[in-house]
């Protein structure tokens, strides 16, 4: 029996290489020039150049609202979720590794001999989503932050629901 929590996992790597990438292209604008434009003009006398010259202001990009600490309440459900789930995938993985199956994701693979290694597999799963969030929450991607582990989650529901599936 096997597990493909490769194809899952290189699914998820994807859309999240994905993610990232889409971020970095809209970073790259600034200010919108509708914010840097005034308002059209409303009868012909405003079309007239004024005699008098005045300095601009500099333009100032607002203050996200979205500035939040990192283990908020909705981080902090979404680690407890994601180490749930990573759990839940251990066990059908062991369960499923005992009655003669085989682990479908390379690196995994490798670990499979061991249940303490399989175990730390798991743990470090969980420990890299918590550290690739920390890493989007410092350089103020906010929406991502909270992405990676709704996709690790993804992941491994899919794997639980397949391991279930093909006992």
């Amino acid at each position: 029996m096997r597990i493909p929590l490769f194809r899952c996992t290189a699914r998820c790597m994807a859309a999240g290489v994905l993610i990232v990438g889409l971020s970095q292209f809209g970073a790259g604008q600034d200010v919108s020039a509708s914010l840097l434009l005034p308002d059209a003009p409303t009868n012909s006398r405003e079309l007239e150049p004024s005699p008098f010259v005045s300095s601009s202001q500099p333009v100032t990009r607002p203050e996200t609202s979205m500035k939040h600490r990192f283990w908020d309440r909705e981080n902090s459900a979404l680690f407890a979720a994601t180490a749930a789930f990573s759990a839940a995938d251990f066990v059908v993985t062991r369960d499923n590794l005992r009655s003669g199956g085989q682990e479908f994701n390379p690196v995994a693979r490798i670990m499979t001999g061991s249940t303490a290694a399989l175990a730390a597999n798991f743990a470090g799963e969980t420990a890299g989503v918590i550290g690739i969030s920390y890493f989007f929450h410092r350089t103020r991607h906010y929406r991502l932050e909270r992405a990676v582990s709704m996709l690790d989650i993804g992941g491994s529901a899919s794997a639980v629901t397949f391991g279930l599936l093909h006992r």
